[in-house]
């Protein structure tokens, strides 16, 4: 083997390492942008879910107040 073919065996390798570790430094950057994303989402989530939680109470309590007008409607429709 001679000295220029070594050489070029390095170089290629040498490339094909660099090129790995570009698409390692992507990969770590998607999964870092992943995180933050996955971590927005749920935080979202848990928004949503205290909204509904707090709509679900709220309609609860306007149903239990128009029960309430009907029954005095009524009521007083007798009187």
């Amino acid at each position: 083997m001679t000295f220029l073919t070594l050489l070029l065996g390095m170089t290629d390798t040498i490339t094909r390492i660099t090129k790995l570790e570009e698409q390692v430094s992507d990969l770590i950057e998607l999964c870092q942008k992943l995180g933050n994303d996955n971590t927005e989402l749920r935080n979202q989530l848990h928004k949503l879910h205290s909204e509904r939680s707090g709509l679900i109470e709220q309609k609860e309590k306007v149903r239990v107040q128009v029960e309430s007008m009907i029954s005095r409607l009524r009521s007083m429709e007798k009187a």
